[in-house]
């Protein structure tokens, strides 16, 4: 396994949509253990595929560190498709690995149904709420490239222009590998 440096906002790669994954091979399954040992290392919850430089319809997830979900399974989704979007929604604080230090509060739906495939190719549905929900729409906003700013009131986004410029100029302190 090994830990990829984390595209930053700026870099062309999280502003494209993915590429469906064909076939999950040994190259899939390396990515995969890489995207988790990345996460983890980075003390993040959740990684998109292009967050490492993978143009492929991938995300992982691991909500353990987050009090009330010690007890949950780590989640690999390939091919994620949003199938429903409960009608409530619920403003939060969200943070990224791709924008590090920046903290915005983003309006997301409170439940969700997604479809997609495991690791065996098998399709799976589940239905997820809370920060579950949350952390699945926002690894999904990276495969379709989109990020915190595209979902903030353009107030926002003006307060939040040097910290996003100096994010794309690397003027920030991280502890975890970024891309040159």
């Amino acid at each position: 396994m090994a830990i990829i440096p984390i595209t930053i906002y700026g870099d062309k790669i999280l502003r494209e949509k993915t590429k469906k994954v064909k076939q999950v091979d040994d190259e899939v399954i390396q990515n995969i253990r890489d995207m988790f040992e990345t996460m983890r290392a980075a003390h993040g919850i959740g990684l998109a595929a292009n967050q490492v430089g993978l143009n492929k319809s991938i995300f992982v997830i691991d909500l353990t560190p987050v009090e009330g979900y010690e007890e949950s399974s780590p989640l690999v989704m390939i091919n994620p498709v949003i199938t429903a979007e409960s009608d409530d929604s619920v403003i939060y604080e969200e943070g990224c690995l791709s924008l590090p230090n920046l903290r915005a509060d983003v309006e997301r739906a409170e439940a969700i149904e997604i479809k997609y495939l495991d690791t065996d190719e098998k399709e799976q549905i589940i239905e997820a709420d809370d920060w579950m929900a949350r952390v699945i729409l926002h690894e999904y906003d990276h495969l379709i490239g989109k990020m915190i700013p595209d979902r903030v009131a353009q107030d926002i986004k003006k307060k939040l222009k040097g910290e996003l410029t100096d994010i794309m100029n690397r003027n920030m302190d991280v502890d975890y590998p970024i891309t040159d």
